[in-house]
């Protein structure tokens, strides 16, 4: 059975990544690529699907830590009878897809447990596997169709009943590196590269890592959660082709034992988008151009072919299929790889595309005509359909509607392409994208604004609301204190809040057209902190902050959503869209900021609302405390 989800963490080469338990084992690896089919599959089914375990054979303690802001793993096992670690890897600049895992022993003795079990395709197919010499050193090979995993190591687990397992023991001074290597299953080893050649690669990743994260240059609350934070969104980020993936995972499911399953391991404009800005926000210019060369070669072409998502290459057939002969993680069933969401139409996909490379400009990213063509296409192709109905931000697969957060994201993509007109000298229709930015900005204001109860809705027609309606004053769609931001914001408070968390929306509405229940959503209650902030609510924003960062693991992940009740984590793993949100947040906390308050502690950073009035202010404090 797999362990709950917080109990993973990640490491990953840039081109794919890998989820490793406390109790040792690598239960998720897709190789070459994150949307490769996995090796390790365990995650979502058993231990016969495929999982990497190197473990202490009796009882032991855990504790885990990144080393420094690198993406290595160390994980400490202490046993009554000693000490060692292990220290897990996917190095970068090798030349190959590798992972390392290096034990040492600290002190005493620790006696181990090794097992070996490759299952290619998501864990349906049992490999070739076979012992073989490679410049005079013993391998295994497990092959199946286009795929070959070579182990190496000191110690080679040997086979019964089709596992690969061992027992040995780690003494004090020990050093025993194990090694498992991707390879085309045509390819010779002859080539594979020697340990000394990866061990190399290793120190390079680890020095590269804390490279990048000096870099940094975000002055905000819980700095060290924030780098982090970036370090994920940097593993999710294709190292060549500069493709973001949403999250590394599939099928983790949003609701335990239900249908809310879904693979995020590719690309979404959007997401990609944020985590763009997030990045930029932080310093990271070279990027954010990395990502932008990416969306101008997969959204190259007719603009009325934008789809919401590519593959991490760039490529747009992701037809979505389930994986029956897996029982899915805690019984939840379909396994689903591929996505149909991308044949939906979500307007407010372009809107976070322009503002991201606006923040690009104004960042003083090199000017690219290309890149401001492909933007003026897009933006004229949304001039002809701005008024349709969509399946917004959720992706529902119920009816579209016309959402309050799809249009007020069209006014930014048309707001952000009015201003690079008149401020950088490019061309375009100025006259024509202003007038529809302001007819969206008032239809939104007659038709999304319910003035009896003081709160925009989720979408006309509806009395619901939406988490996503704290996006209005976070794109600068209306200021954080105008009276209608502080009314929703209120009437999210009412209905959205469980537990001080906050839910997307209300799933007993039927608005996306699905069965089962679903938990806040994490990205959601950190938009909170953020409106928090802009509202002037400073005391309650902080205090949300710090409770939400201390949701995030041992070392520092979130996934998609947050169960209060049982105290756990839900959906998939770790969520680009909580990391970059979480960025965001204390950013907004950052600027909030006022001058001569930067020794302060963070809890009196804050204020009630303009005016003195406490209204729910005092009751959201109450409610948002430490847990």
């Amino acid at each position: 059975m797999s362990l709950p989800i917080e109990e993973y963490a990640l490491i990953g080469d840039r081109r794919t990544a890998a989820l490793v338990g406390t109790n040792g084992s690598i239960d998720w690896l897709c190789l070459p690529s994150f949307d490769s089919g996995a090796c390790f599959a365990a995650l979502l089914g058993t231990d016969d699907h495929g999982h990497w375990q190197l473990r202490p054979s009796g009882e032991h303690t855990v504790t885990r830590r990144y080393v420094g802001s690198s993406s290595a793993l160390e994980t400490t096992f202490t046993t009554d009878s000693g000490v060692m670690t292990l220290t897990d890897l996917m190095p970068e600049g090798d030349g190959q897809a590798d992972v390392v895992r290096i034990l040492r022993g600290v002190s005493g003795t620790v006696s181990m447990e090794h097992e070996w079990l490759v299952r290619p395709d998501y864990g349906a197919i049992l490999p070739w596997v076979r012992r073989r010499t490679v410049h005079g050193h013993h391998v295994i090979t497990a092959t199946a169709g286009p795929d070959m995993l070579v182990l190496r190591g000191p110690r080679l687990p040997r086979a019964a009943d089709h596992r690969h397992t061992d027992r040995f023991d780690v003494r004090a001074g020990d050093e025993l590196v194990f090694i498992t290597t991707w390879l085309p299953s045509y390819a010779s080893l002859e080539g594979l590269a020697d340990l000394d050649g990866v061990l190399e690669a290793v120190d390079r990743t680890i020095a590269a890592d804390q490279e990048w994260a000096d870099r940094c240059t975000a002055e905000v609350p819980h700095r060290d959660v924030v780098l982090r934070s970036l370090m994920t969104l940097r593993l999710m980020t294709h190292a060549e082709s500069g493709g973001i993936v949403a999250a590394p995972t599939t099928s983790l499911p949003e609701d335990f034992g239900g249908v809310r399953n879904w693979d995020y391991r590719y690309c979404w404009l959007r997401d990609a988008a944020l985590t763009t800005a997030s990045l930029i926000r932080a310093g990271y210019i070279d990027e954010a151009d990395l990502w932008r060369n990416w969306l101008l070669r997969a959204v190259a072409g007719d603009p009325q072919d934008l789809q919401i998502m590519y593959g991490v290459d760039g490529r747009r057939r992701l037809p979505e299929s389930t994986l029956d002969h897996l029982p899915g993680y805690a019984g939840s069933t379909p396994v689903r790889i591929g996505n149909a969401a991308v044949d939906q139409l979500q307007h407010d996909v372009l809107g976070e595309v322009m503002d991201a490379l606006a923040l690009d400009r104004a960042a003083g990213a090199r000017p690219d005509a290309n890149a401001w063509a492909l933007q003026r296409a897009l933006v004229g192709e949304l001039a002809k359909h701005w008024q349709e109905p969509d399946h917004g931000l959720w992706e529902i697969r119920g009816e579209p509607q016309q959402f309050t957060h799809s249009r007020v994201m069209m006014w930014v993509a048309f707001d952000r392409a009015v201003r690079a007109i008149e401020e950088y000298d490019v061309d375009g229709p100025v006259e024509e994208w202003r007038a529809i930015r302001d007819r969206i900005r008032e239809a939104v204001l007659e038709t999304a604004y319910d003035a009896d109860r003081n709160t925009f809705v989720q979408h006309e027609g509806s009395t619901e609301v939406d988490a996503a309606l704290l996006m209005l004053p976070l794109v600068g769609f209306l200021p954080g204190d105008d009276p209608r931001v502080l009314g929703t914001i209120d009437a999210i408070e009412k209905d959205l809040l469980r537990e001080g968390l906050v839910m997307r929306y209300r799933t007993e509405s039927g608005v996306d057209g699905l069965p089962g229940d679903e938990h806040p959503f994490l990205a959601c209650s950190f938009w909170l902190v953020s409106a928090y902030a802009g509202a002037g609510r400073l005391e309650d924003a902080h205090a949300l902050f710090d409770r939400l960062v201390a949701l995030t693991n041992d070392v520092g992940l979130l996934a998609e959503e947050y169960d209060p009740g049982e105290e756990r984590m839900v959906g998939n793993f770790p969520q680009a869209f909580s990391h970059l949100a979480l960025i965001q947040a204390a950013f907004a906390l950052a600027d909030a900021r006022q001058p001569g308050d930067h020794d302060a502690p963070d809890h009196e950073h804050g204020a009630t609302r303009p005016g003195g009035d406490v209204g729910r202010a005092g009751e959201a404090a109450e409610t948002l405390g430490e847990p």
